[in-house]
């Protein structure tokens, strides 16, 4: 009797070890939902990414998709959820930032396709424009390097600066100016989320914002701003996936419905320039 109390005991044990054993980071893709469809788990900022999502969830739903969207406030924690399997896809970034992401943490992701731009925009509540902006003036740019080169390279464009010649510019720094005749200072500790607060309290005498960011404090960056980024920007925001996922059929029907006319038309008609859509 006692012998075999004891191989049931084991067997037991044994079950208990097995069902604890099946949890890791695997992706949630092509999971089977309630109601039968296919579910895909995909991060996005509030503002416009949240919004376009919604658009396409009943497209996605026509093709056995039933689209989850999580959202976060950061820069930070879309990519450490999608490392750690609780995304399938983040739509929230463009194509310098996941760069700099995959160097400083080492992670493995691509890039599944690009969806839009936002022009980066310069806000001030003391003047009506960049001409305006008197010598020494105050500068506040967000802690986000990956965004310092297209900010550095707008004022350039607009005759404020000079970058050092040959610099990468997608990479440069306020320290690769080497021309400055305002002698224009740059404040660049920020949290890319805080700007908007920032510009309505009047600090400094301009600030650059992200436009995601902008439109989500009720700002219109091609209204509001005195200076915005050209729309012929290479920084497109795309849907960032796990090396490998690009090639799943739920992540290249998210990709496919996100270039489709209808959510390129919502897109120029929902934001009016500020969010401009793009099909590669």
């Amino acid at each position: 009797m006692k012998k075999w109390l004891s191989v049931i005991l084991a067997l037991a044990v044994a079950l208990v070890l097995a069902a604890c054993g099946t949890s890791d980071k695997a992706s949630t893709s092509g999971e089977g939902s309630k109601d039968g469809k296919k579910e895909l788990v995909v991060g996005a900022s509030n503002v416009p990414h949240a919004e376009i999502l919604e658009q396409a969830k009943p497209l996605l739903a026509k093709k056995g998709i039933n689209l989850k969207i999580k959202t976060f406030q950061d820069y930070v924690l879309p990519n450490k959820a999608l490392d750690e399997g609780e995304l399938d896809a983040n739509y929230f970034q463009h194509i310098p930032y996941l760069e700099e992401q995959k160097k400083e943490y080492g992670y493995d992701f691509v890039n599944a396709g690009g969806i839009h731009i936002e022009p980066i925009g310069i806000y001030s509540k003391k003047y009506k424009s960049l001409d305006e902006l008197p010598k020494g003036a105050h500068i506040i740019m967000s802690n986000s390097v990956a965004d310092h080169g297209r900010i550095l390279t707008m004022l350039e464009k607009k005759g404020l600066i000079k970058l050092k010649e040959g610099v990468n510019k997608t990479k440069a720094t306020v320290d690769d100016i080497v021309e400055n005749p305002k002698k224009l200072k740059f404040d660049t500790d920020y949290e890319p989320s805080l700007l908007p607060q920032i510009f309505n309290n009047g600090e400094g005498d301009a600030v650059v914002i992200n436009s995601n960011y902008a439109i989500d404090a009720g700002l219109n960056p091609i209204k509001d701003s005195i200076a915005i980024e050209d729309k012929n920007s290479p920084y497109v925001n795309i849907i960032a996936v796990r090396k490998g996922d690009e090639n799943k059929k739920e992540i290249k029907e998210l990709v496919n419905v996100l270039h489709s006319k209808e959510i390129q038309d919502f897109i120029l008609k929902k934001y009016k320039g500020a969010v401009v859509p793009v099909s590669k």
